[in-house]
């Protein structure tokens, strides 16, 4: 069966999965549970859970999550959070099989057809304005559950089956949230519910066009052919709306205001995101909820953005000592604290964080393992006979814990495995792996403050002074020395010196020829250059470097992670020259 016939067998049903509703009329339409009071229950609950009290809020949701839409789709979500924190099967297949429950219990709602409608629907548009309430909030509550479902069959099964099956399911989504929209614009809405069915929808579609909007240029044209789109400014500016609204959702859109600019942003983007709406927003949350785990832990990531790492500890630390329900969560803590140490070149600080994670965290044993060898090779002077035989004990570990999601490795794992390989390759060494780490994670963003990059600086400057004196260098000593200009390189730009910095990549890439492994180098130096370029006016010479580096380079290591980088800032440096015009 090839891809096609796939898709056509998964879209020959109405319904995404027609066997999530076969035992749909098990489920009984609740009488003492009206709208107006799951509404009520369902703030309630959001209140508990950002408040740390997660049992009360799933003890408020669990009574009536078989009857009504609100309660169902809340039990849910605690369930999806859980999955996702946790990464266990176990909790995959409880969170997968209650929103199944959900969509059973939304379905139940949800405005029906009669035949004549159907056959009338052919001829004429869906006529939104007859939707009562009830059946308006079930479309909505449909849509979420539709889109948590999709979610999950990303992480649920490794084929390409259930790919396609994601695929279509955030296809019925998208198109349950358009359905939506219109009903939130046709239909005559007279009491103040259509506050907390607004703010949904503001969610729903201001997430889907910021998602959207992010992905490379070739799958964006796969999907602009099956009926999607994304505007980048009119997600964001859904989600402000969303977020300036009192509705139940308003909290989802402060969520993900907060995640796309403190965290999506820093990681595929070379610019920062809007600090000053983020600001605005976590003093206002850190007021009602002083010890909620994810405000504090958003105020840390906050500080950590600007440079001011010290301020940062103390948030991140309150973060995950704020909560004990799930310590998955003191792992995100653990893992920024973890680049904080590294960025102020505190080796020891950082292994007692890489420490907790190896131990505790089932993530990705295999990067956890690389990661903390990888510290300990920064320290390597202060290390003792049996710290040395501790690193390469990691060593050995990293391709051992290498896992498949998906029926493909992790690109990170994958990096993790080829430089353990180098470690033993190359007399049990490698040239500055946490600084490698670090670049890669796009951290070197942290070093436009002056104090934190002068100590990273110096410590590879060191390092290109010993590479040039080596009187026998190594196989891979080109791609050693490559490696340290690239880091230099990226320093020095952050650092605001750009004229050193583009001799430094020249440098990297004048030694293309010579490179025998790390051949992502030179890709990722010519991204580099380019951002130097558009910093100092020179607008076609950037996007040349940037076209130069997506189309001329291949196969190389963590290369899908440089496309994202590319997308942003070709289409960030192409809406700009238009505005210019």
């Amino acid at each position: 069966m090839n891809v096609q016939e796939m898709i056509e067998d998964y879209t020959d049903s109405d319904v995404d999965d027609q066997d999530e509703f076969e035992d749909a009329e098990d489920v009984p339409i609740s009488t003492d549970m009206t709208l107006e009071r799951a509404l009520q229950e369902a703030q309630q609950a959001i209140n508990y859970f950002f408040n740390n009290q997660f049992n009360e809020a799933k003890q408020l949701m669990t009574p009536y999550a078989n009857v009504s839409m609100y309660h169902s789709l809340g039990h849910s979500v605690f369930l999806f959070l859980e999955a996702i924190l946790t990464f266990e099967q176990q909790s995959i297949i409880e969170a997968s099989k209650s929103l199944k429950q959900s969509l059973i219990v939304c379905n139940k709602y949800k405005k029906k057809n009669t035949i004549g409608e159907s056959l009338g629907k052919i001829v004429k548009r869906t006529n939104f304005e007859q939707y009562t309430e009830e059946e308006a909030h079930a479309e909505l509550c449909y849509a979420e559950c539709l889109l948590l479902k999709a979610m999950l069959t990303f992480m649920e099964d490794e084929t390409l089956s259930s790919f396609i099956k994601a695929g279509i399911k955030i296809r019925s989504c998208y198109n349950s949230y358009k359905n939506c929209q219109q009903i939130l614009i046709r239909r005559n809405w007279e009491n103040d519910n259509k506050v907390h069915f607004e703010s949904g929808v503001k969610m729903g579609i201001g997430t889907f066009n910021l998602m959207i909007s992010l992905l490379p240029s070739r799958v964006i044209k796969l999907l602009e052919f099956i009926g999607f789109s994304g505007n980048k400014q009119k997600g964001l500016e859904d989600l402000h709306e969303g977020y300036e609204m009192e509705g139940l959702r308003q909290i989802l859109c402060t969520m993900t205001l907060l995640g796309y600019n403190l965290i999506v942003l820093h990681v595929l983007s070379y610019r920062e995101g809007d600090t000053k709406i983020c600001e605005k927003i976590l003093q206002k949350q850190l007021e009602r909820h002083p010890d909620g785990v994810w405000f504090l832990f958003f105020q840390g990531r906050l500080d950590f953005i600007r440079g001011r790492l010290d301020e940062s500890i103390v948030w991140y630390t309150k973060s995950w000592k704020s909560q004990n329900m799930w310590p998955q969560f003191h792992h995100i803590c653990y893992w920024e604290l973890l680049w904080i140490h590294c960025l102020k070149a505190e080796w020891k600080e950082a292994l007692t964080y890489s420490t907790y994670l190896r131990e505790q965290s089932k993530w990705s044993r295999s990067l956890y393992s690389y990661q903390k060898a990888a510290i300990m090779c920064m320290m390597r002077d202060e290390l003792t006979p049996s710290d040395l035989s501790d690193m390469e004990k990691l060593m050995k570990d990293v391709p051992k814990y290498k896992q498949r999601i998906a029926g493909k490795s992790l690109p990170m794992e994958k990096f993790a495995v080829k430089k353990a390989e180098r470690y033993f390759n190359q007399g049990q060494d490698l040239v500055l792996p946490a600084i490698e780490l670090m670049f890669l994670w796009n951290l070197f963003k942290i070093l436009k403050n002056f104090s934190v990059a002068t100590k990273i600086f110096k410590i590879i400057d060191k390092s290109l002074l010993e590479l040039n004196s080596s009187m026998k260098p190594s196989k891979y000593h080109n791609d050693n020395k490559a490696l340290t200009l690239l880091l230099r390189g990226s320093c020095l730009r952050h650092m605001g010196s750009p004229l050193q910095a583009l001799e430094c990549l020249e440098n990297v890439i004048s030694l293309q020829k010579d490179i025998v492994e790390d051949t992502y180098l030179v890709p990722y130096a010519i991204v580099e250059l380019a951002l130097i370029e558009w910093q100092n006016g020179n607008q076609e010479k950037a996007i040349l470097a940037l076209e130069d580096a997506k189309k001329n380079y291949t196969g190389y290591s963590l290369e899908s992670r440089l496309h994202f980088r590319i997308h942003t800032a070709l289409s960030e440096f192409k809406a700009e020259m238009k505005n210019h015009h």
